[in-house]
């Protein structure tokens, strides 16, 4: 086996794998919804969020801000555990920017989750703007005894990109945060996304070698997927865009993570949105089936993850 973290049948260092290496059974992540909002949509950074952006595309229906947090981990972790067979938790603050509000309130939100036996840590999802001292501080004190992960959505390593998706912030801005995360005892995660308008797959797959430079522990991608109600559901409408397919979508991602260090666990492959609210792409795929699909053609191609990690080929040794 070329790495002893990389998982000989998926070809990749998965984030389950790493989870259960780390805590010795199987863990979930329960999405829960802090009631937050983001800067990039009340004025402070922007309006209008980014042009893909409808977090009902990605929000499970019990995650709705008006039930207490406790409630809805209830329902997350006995759906996991009925499912899954999972045994300990991370709660997963997903929805919008999930740093971005007074400390006391982040203190109060993650030590109420944290309070739970069964919960091992916490998963926080944000922007790389919208990091304060202060939460850096609150987040390194929890993080002394409890595993604390935070998703820093970058999207895209191009500020030409940035600009067209009206992200609202830049790669500088990212590589500042990463920093001041750095060295803390908390677990650093990158948000990616394949098939922006005038993105090229050379460019995408430079983002790996990126990542590789940093003091980055996990990574998730995805494609570029229009949802109703975005300006990006527009776009597709009139013409000006038109997603990648499939088939180029699972030469990318493989591309990338044959240049990912091996040591970066894989948390997300692909994108879903509800039927209901779906524009395009139409790949009526489920997560499992991407990965699938990942690992398949890493296998046609007789390579994993960090096969060429540093721009060299590495041999198999299966």
């Amino acid at each position: 086996m070329p790495e002893s973290f990389i998982h000989k049948d998926l070809r990749i260092n998965s984030y389950g794998s790493y989870l259960r290496r780390r805590f010795g059974c199987r863990v979930s992540k329960v999405n829960v919804d802090g009631g937050f909002t983001c800067p990039n949509r009340d004025g402070s950074r922007g309006t209008g969020g980014c042009i893909y952006c409808d977090n009902s595309s990605f929000s499970p229906k019990e995650t709705v801000p008006v039930i207490p947090i406790e409630e809805q981990m209830a329902a997350g972790m006995a759906y996991h555990r009925q499912r899954l067979g999972s045994e300990k938790f991370i709660v997963y603050f997903q929805k919008f920017t999930n740093t971005y509000a007074p400390v006391s309130k982040l203190s109060d939100l993650y030590r109420r989750a944290l309070d739970h036996p069964d919960v091992v840590g916490l998963s926080i999802g944000t922007r790389p703007d919208s990091v304060s001292d202060k939460a850096i501080d609150l987040l390194t004190e929890l993080a002394k005894d409890r595993y604390i992960c935070v998703e820093l959505g970058l999207q895209s390593m191009d500020d030409a990109i940035l600009n067209g998706i009206n992200r609202g912030h830049t790669l500088e801005e990212y590589l500042a945060t990463v920093q001041r995360l750095a060295g803390r005892g908390i677990d650093l995660c990158t948000h990616l996304i394949y098939g922006f308008p005038g993105e090229t797959r050379a460019g995408f797959v430079k983002s790996a070698r990126l990542l590789n430079s940093l003091p980055i522990n996990a990574v998730k991608i995805h494609q570029l997927h229009a949802v109703r109600g975005t300006r990006l559901a527009q776009m597709y409408l009139d013409g000006s865009y038109r997603p990648i397919d499939l088939a180029e979508y699972l030469a990318g991602a493989c591309d990338f993570l044959e240049e990912l260090s091996p040591r970066i666990s894989v948390q997300r492959l692909y994108g879903s949105a509800p039927l209901a609210i779906r524009v395009a792409p139409n790949w009526d795929l489920k997560n499992n089936q991407m990965w699938y699909a990942v690992v398949n053609e890493l296998k046609r191609r007789g390579s994993w993850q960090g096969c060429r990690f540093g721009g060299e080929v590495k041999a198999a040794n299966w």
